[in-house]
């Protein structure tokens, strides 16, 4: 069997798995490279060689612990696939655990007043501001999606395959609203290109970048800063939790548990209630 075959039955086989289209394209992209530095038929392969990899990603690319644990979870599946015991119970390396980036209030507001002059742009960046989306479900989000009587968003194969209900302000639907019976559609994806078509994730993370510098924003923003930013507002005002965990699609409450660090003024106010005085 050829490489390029390999890499094709392993991609029907994540598909079956029902695996997001995002895990697919990335896990089966892993998998060429790994085929590529290997060179040989991969129902040969050794745990040795599998170190020599790791070696080489992290010495000679230079490729950081996140990637080398997501480059493993990919061999895992395709170990797996290729049904090599030995080989798909290997062991990832602990994944690296850094504090989420993201904007204070005032940033935030800068950068929705900056996409203002341009009403897609505008409310795609309100719309993430406001529901904490991960960019490929906004990619993916479609008018049928949002129901405009109870405001809620609902998320169609999330992450894991899941679905989920997002709550989102009547104010913003609204808006929404208006933009559409402008635009006078009724059916299929909330955002579109100019051509018509589906809008890509790479296209919104574009928009995000754009407005951000126009804001005069020196940090890196992308979409996945403004839901850490959506999560951290929320847990700063009280939101519960488990709420957070359930309105971001975590599977896990430890996914959620890493905003309960990053808020700087919460810590300082508690810090300077409870502190020690000698």
């Amino acid at each position: 069997m050829t490489e390029l075959n390999y890499v094709e039955k392993f991609a029907n086989y994540l598909n079956g798995e029902k695996k997001s289209i995002n895990t697919v394209k990335e896990y089966t992209n892993l998998i060429k490279q790994f085929l590529e530095f290997l060179k040989k038929d991969p129902r040969e392969v050794t745990m040795e060689d599998i170190d020599k990899y790791k070696e080489y990603l992290a010495i000679e690319k230079n490729y950081s612990k996140q990637t080398i644990y997501i480059t493993m979870k990919a061999l895992q599946s395709f170990f797996k696939y290729l049904k090599i015991k030995d080989l798909y119970k290997l062991q990832a390396p602990k994944r690296s655990r850094k504090l989420p980036s993201y904007l204070n209030e005032k940033e935030m507001a800068n950068i929705l007043n900056a996409a203002k002059e341009n009403e897609r742009n505008y409310i795609i960046l309100l719309t993430l501001a406001y529901s904490g989306l991960r960019v490929s479900e906004l990619s993916s989000l479609k008018i049928e999606d949002i129901d405009f009587y109870d405001n809620f968003i609902h998320v169609r194969s999330g992450k894991g395959d899941k679905d989920r209900l997002v709550a989102i302000d009547e104010n913003v639907l609204k808006i929404i609203k208006n933009y559409l019976n402008k635009e006078k559609r009724s059916e299929g994806y909330l955002f579109i290109s100019q051509k018509g078509t589906k809008i890509t994730s790479t296209h919104i993370e574009r928009i995000v970048k754009y407005y951000a510098q126009k804001a005069g924003i020196k940090k890196k923003v992308t979409p996945h800063t403004i839901r850490h930013t959506f999560a951290t507002i929320l847990l700063k005002n009280g939101a519960d939790i488990r709420f957070i965990q359930q309105i971001l699609g975590h599977s896990t409450i430890a996914t959620t548990q890493i905003y309960t660090h990053v808020d700087e003024d919460a810590l300082k106010e508690v810090y300077e209630k409870t502190k020690p005085h000698y």
